[in-house]
């Protein structure tokens, strides 16, 4: 049946008119062929060979009918990867046929990339004809060619030179979506090239300058674009007393275009502003003034223009960012306000400036701008840039009753880091908050959250407020109680958490205040939950409320350390003396002490500080905060499903930067930070997976384009996770193996994947040890993981290639959401510093070409187990690797800090006069069942890096 088919099509083939296109149902015929999963071999190569017959025949008049043949033989190269050479001869034979079409040639350009991203060892053979093909193409008069060449530039096997120069041509082409293909291309090279020629830098950058002035929209945003990325290599090409001018120079020549007529080159505009990393005050004073300031009139900077060289005046930025926060549109309102957040960490007095305007746009008629301006306030209250006076604080207050709530947590949240000058900033905050309250009520739970941080942060002023109001918390005159009343309720809050103070001076608290509070328990420690459960509260309430004069003193004297609270576990506690129970508990949540007297009490006392590890500030700032993140997962999974990625971008960005604001010098505590940071950016890019494969389009290309590095990077930070952090539960390991799963997964899920083997042993691999995960420790196993179990006995064994299909592991998408994750203890992080001699390139070791060479090496490793096997990596550009097996047993030091001093040889030393070497540390993960390296002397599974890869340089010695 197969056969007769087949020589059905042929027959159809060679009958059909040469110059007429293939009928829907000879492509029917061929494509329900290929795509028929028991279809045996012998079929298939009749098949293969009627396809090349049909292409060689047809004549290069005819594109449409080739573009079909070029489509079924891609179809025939996923279905069959055993082919692929043969159709890779092929179609490489047909494109160096001089009589070609355009139309063809590109046809045949782009199978030829797909097949060799698909199988490396392809890309010899292509990148030698690749150049030629690209440059033939280019000069070819088909306009939709060039725009395809010049949007899949990257894919490209040309020289970073003759790239470059082909881009600029094209800039200067009548078609406008042309020129903007080219200046996209080039705006893309600073990222995948190093171009160390100064005068072609600049002739991007002049080029980019030029196209700024163009008549058309597009292409005066691409060229923005192109300024910026640029405009920062020039920065970083000059020496370092230009630097501050070129960039500088940079800056002022992008605020030209904030006053543009098109609202995307305003936005592009604004973007680029906030990717320049240094700009000096006065010229950043200048934006937010109209007016010329007097130091910036003279000011100039060298620019040029059609070849012209002419003077950039600082004046240029006047204005900049009131016309930009002035804007009638809000996408520019949005997009300066975002930008504000880079720039007012480099001034001190700038950002003083713009808090003035940033005010005002907290009254903004969009939803979007306002909570963009909040998330800048935040910011810069967490690089203490954010200088609040009674003026601001007004306006600030105004947002917590607006009717979107994430106006009003934002709100919250930069009352959390505002500092408080003066009794008057205080009670309006507390004013403000408990209007708030009574506005909405289901904000109480993070209502009184900051007004426990208030009373934290801010002990002497809200003794005072306390002392002021404690009238209104007493008994009526019928001795009734307002304790329903938001403003008592916050008042309380307010009391009790001034003994927390980290303010060393004496609290007069009334003791009644915590016994009013008692009554009001369950309100209270839902808002105070990430600080203390509701047991130690109603022990700290039930202590404090029987002792007319206590201090710190009294809840540590005679107790040693204990270990922090996991998940409600209660502490243990070695008491050498008799002393109050609610110390267990107070030692874990205070690290100041504060003294509450109904009638004052001045005079100095001994003060016994609580270990570092169980301060106040380091379970409320970072405990709460990583609790926070990750009770959020779910909220975020939900927008990636969504397709929302800009917006999980932004937020996980900027948990990432609020948690590298903290500090601690415990090593757990740095432990989980980076475990969480880590956590971050696996969700990112699994994110970014995700949203590209649910696309249909995605999904019908030939390649995985840009996808296939993102998912290496993904495979190597879930590495980094399961190998690099010592202290993971069974539940934390399930979850990282998970994510593991569905990494693959989805790269199996993918048409255009090439060789699946090496894919589908990781998921049996991986399967393997999250049953007995699951088994060992009673654990129920997640939908998604039961139905990909179920489908790989399905598919078979890891060796069987031709069971495999991707449309099953398509269908397993729907089964997998990202659980719930919990952090069950503490966890080491395991890393290492390395630094070698010769390190600097004006000092380079010295070498005999052809004998090994020894170079020392300065290791420091942190939370290492003797019996780990680490690799020292030594690479010689992309040609050759060597490894150096690291035997801790021969270095003394702890498991925690180990630090030595050895000697590694490198045998193969080039026959150069100089060389420069690239080396690191590996960690190699002895739980993979799947061996893929093939070094002979070298690591047998895959290795997780412990430090950035540095450089050594070598210089022949001379006689």
């Amino acid at each position: 049946m197969e056969q007769q088919l087949v020589s059905t099509l042929e027959q159809i083939l060679n009958q059909n008119p040469l110059n007429k296109p293939l009928s829907l149902h000879t492509l029917c015929l061929a494509r329900s062929l290929i795509t028929n999963p028991f279809i045996s071999q012998q079929t298939i190569s009749s098949l293969l060979k009627t396809l090349t017959l049909t292409l060689q025949s047809l004549p290069t008049q005819n594109p449409l009918s080739l573009h079909h043949i070029f489509s079924l033989l891609s179809d025939l190269s996923i279905h069959q990867p055993q082919l692929c050479p043969q159709i890779f001869a092929t179609i490489h034979s047909f494109s160096l046929l001089p009589t070609t079409s355009t139309r063809s040639l590109a046809d045949s350009l782009c199978l030829l990339i797909s097949l060799s991203e698909r199988n490396q060892a392809f890309v010899p053979s292509l990148a030698d004809t690749t150049e030629s093909l690209f440059l033939s193409l280019c000069f070819r008069p088909c306009v939709s060619v060039q725009h395809w060449l010049l949007k899949t530039v990257n894919e490209f096997h040309v020289r970073p030179s003759v790239l470059i120069m082909v881009l600029l041509g094209f800039t200067k082409d009548p078609y406008p979506y042309i020129r903007k293909a080219a200046l996209d291309g080039l705006a893309g090279l600073p990222k995948s090239v190093i171009v160390d020629d100064q005068s072609l830098i600049e002739g991007c950058y002049v080029r980019a300058v030029e196209l700024l002035y163009d008549m058309e929209d597009c292409v005066r945003c691409s060229a923005v674009r192109t300024v910026i990325e640029w405009g920062q290599v020039l920065v970083a090409s000059n020496e370092d007393q230009r630097k501050k001018d070129w960039s500088d120079l940079l800056f002022v020549q992008l605020c030209s275009m904030v006053r543009d007529m098109s609202v995307k080159v305003r936005v592009e505009a604004f973007d680029a502003l906030g990717k320049i990393p240094t700009v000096t005050a006065d010229v950043l004073l200048q934006t937010v003034s109209k007016k010329v300031l007097e130091i910036n009139k003279k000011k100039k900077y060298p620019g040029q223009f059609t070849a012209k060289q002419f003077e950039i005046p600082a004046s240029n930025a006047a204005g900049a960012f009131v016309h930009g926060l002035e804007d009638e549109f809000y996408e520019v309102r949005r997009s300066a306000c975002f930008s504000l957040r880079t720039l007012t960490i480099l001034s001190s007095e700038f950002a003083g400036q713009i808090l003035n305007l940033l005010m005002d746009v907290l009254n903004d008629d969009s939803t979007v701008v306002r909570l963009q301006a909040m998330e800048t306030l935040h910011h810069m209250a967490i690089f203490k840039n954010l200088e609040v006076q009674e003026a601001h604080l007004h306006m600030l207050l105004g947002t917590l009753v607006d009717t979107s709530t994430l106006i009003r947590s934002a709100a919250r949240k930069i009352l959390r880091l505002t500092k408080l000058h003066n009794l008057d900033m205080c009670k309006l905050c507390l004013h403000g908050l408990i209007e708030n309250l009574e506005m909405y009520p289901q904000d109480e739970v993070d209502v009184f959250a900051v007004l426990f941080n208030i009373g934290r942060s801010h002990g002497k002023l809200a003794s005072s407020v306390i002392e002021e109001a404690f009238q209104e918390i007493e008994p009526s005159f019928d001795g009734k109680l307002g304790l329903d009343s938001a403003r008592v309720a916050s008042l309380l809050v307010l009391g009790i958490s001034t003994p927390f103070s980290h303010e060393r001076h004496i609290c007069s608290i009334p003791p009644i205040m915590f016994s009013y509070a008692v009554t009001l328990l369950g309100r209270i420690s839902r808002g105070l939950a990430d600080v203390m459960s509701q047991d130690t509260l109603l022990a700290y309430l039930t202590h404090c409320s029987r002792s007319s004069v206590f201090s710190a003193s009294e809840f540590f004297k005679g107790e040693e350390p204990v270990s922090p609270v996991v998940n409600g576990d209660p502490p243990s506690v070695t008491c050498t003396s008799t002393s109050s129970p609610v110390g267990m508990h107070l030692l874990q949540i205070s690290d100041g002490f504060c003294e509450t007297d109904s009638q004052k009490t001045y005079g100095p006392r001994e003060v016994i500080t609580p270990p570092v590890g169980y301060q106040l500030e380091v379970h409320d700032e970072v405990t709460n905060f990583l609790k926070f993140i990750l009770a959020k997962m779910k909220d975020i999974w939900t927008l990636i499903q969504f397709g929302c990625m800009d917006d999980v971008i932004r937020t996980l960005r900027s948990w990432k930067e609020e948690l590298a604001t903290y500090a601690t010098d415990s090593l757990q505590s740095a432990g989980v930070l980076s475990f969480i940071s880590k956590y971050l950016q696996v969700v990112k890019l699994l994110g970014k997976v995700w949203v590209d494969f649910l696309s249909i389009r995605k999904l019908q290309l030939n390649a995985l384009g840009e996808l296939g590095p993102v998912l290496g990077k993904l495979d190597r930070s879930l590495r980094d996770m399961r190998y690099r952090f010592i202290g993971l539960s069974k539940e934390e390991e399930l979850h990282i193996l998970e994510l593991i799963l569905i990494t693959y997964t989805l790269r199996l899920s993918y048409v255009g994947v090439g060789c699946p083997q090496s894919a589908l042993k990781k998921l049996y691999s991986t399967i393997s040890r999250v049953e007995f995960l699951h088994e060992e420790g009673s654990i129920e196993p997640s939908k998604f993981v039961i139905e990909l179990r179920n489908s790989l006995r399905e598919v078979g064994t890891c060796d069987d290639g031709d069971s495999y299909s991707p449309f099953l592991f398509q269908k397993l998408l729907e089964f997998f959401s990202l659980k719930q994750f919990m952090l069950c203890g503490e966890l080491k992080h395991v890393w290492a510093e390395l630094d070698a001699q010769g390190s600097d390139f004006e000092d380079p070791l010295p070498f005999i070409a052809g004998l090994p060479v020894g170079i020392p090496f300065e290791v420091t490793l942190y939370n290492f187990l003797s019996e780990t096997r680490l690799w020292l990596r030594m690479r010689l550009d992309n040609e050759l690797t060597q490894f150096v097996f690291l035997d801790l047993n021969q270095f003394e030091g702890s498991d925690e800090i180990r630090k030595f001093t050895f000697v590694a040889p490198f045998y193969k030393t080039p026959k150069a006069s100089s060389f420069r070497l690239r080396f690191c540390i590996g960690l190699e993960c002895l739980s993979e069942d799947v061996h893929v390296a093939n070094y002979s002397r070298g690591p047998k599974h895959e290795l997780a890096y412990l430090c950035k890869e540095k450089d050594v340089h070598l210089s022949m010695v001379v006689k």
